[in-house]
């Protein structure tokens, strides 16, 4: 009983048009509309600016009055399902995707892709990651069959576009300005320690990255790498990988094949 009151009350507030649910009353009014309006209005008002604080760079990109017909519709569409806001709107960019006015903006759902593994990112749990010495334990053949474990906090976001000078300019880290050389980049998003970074990574640093995230070996990683990216260059991809914290261990537990 009081379940389908629940459901009556949460399908009421995000349509406008249904009626006050049966049932509720206000001091001196039988059937509330007015205040159930305004306690509606606040509702949908409340979720969109979670929304807009989970998602400023979009918001800067599109305006503050688009973003939040956006986010109404959005809201209306895909209400949350748990009273911890921290993580709604983690199907807000395949939202976007399919938002007929933003099909203009081709880029846009891949900047909320790579704002929502930001949130990800920070409330992930902690961990320490590797002290590059460490990797001077293993030497020759070892270090080609060398597993990495990655931090909990770690996320690739793909894109055909220039996401990270797109977000970074409208996050405040670059200043606003023409993209001359318009091309695909892929992002590195880690929190090893206080702060979420935001890398961009080098050509087959992606498929590299995420081959090594699922178990692959360093040798079985930088194969396929290569095989995607004639450019690919193991070094700068490597030293990345440590110097960004997102390695927390690595472990050779296998033998050479005869």
């Amino acid at each position: 009983m009081f379940e389908a009151v629940q459901q009556s009350i949460a399908a009421a507030l995000l349509d406008p048009e249904r009626p006050v649910p049966a049932g509720l009353t206000a001091q001196g009014v039988r059937t509330p509309t007015k205040r159930f309006a305004v306690y509606r209005n606040n509702v949908v008002a409340g979720l969109s600016k979670a929304l807009a604080a989970r998602f400023p760079a979009t918001e800067r990109i599109v305006g503050e009055e688009f973003f939040h017909l956006m986010a109404r519709a959005y809201v209306v569409a895909r209400p949350p399902r748990s009273a911890v806001l921290t993580f709604y709107g983690d199907a807000f960019p395949e939202f976007i995707a399919q938002f007929e006015p933003a099909r203009g903006l081709a880029y846009l759902p891949d900047v909320a892709r790579l704002e929502a593994a930001r949130t990800r990112a920070y409330h992930a749990a902690d961990a320490k990651p590797l002290d590059p010495p460490e990797l001077s334990k293993f030497a020759g053949d070892e270090i080609s069959r060398l597993r990495f474990a990655a931090h909990p906090s770690a996320e690739i976001v793909r894109s055909p576009y220039p996401i990270v000078r797109i977000w970074a300019m409208n996050a405040g880290q670059l200043a606003l300005g023409p993209i001359e050389d318009w091309r695909e980049e892929d992002a590195l998003v880690v929190r090893p320690a206080l702060d979420v970074q935001v890398r961009a990574l080098p050509a087959g640093g992606a498929r590299f990255l995420a081959l090594l995230f699922a178990g692959k070996t360093l040798a079985e990683a930088t194969e396929a790498a290569h095989e995607l990216s004639e450019d690919f260059d193991l070094a700068p991809n490597l030293a990345g990988l440590i110097s960004s914290g997102t390695v927390i261990a690595v472990r050779s537990n296998e033998k050479p094949e005869p």
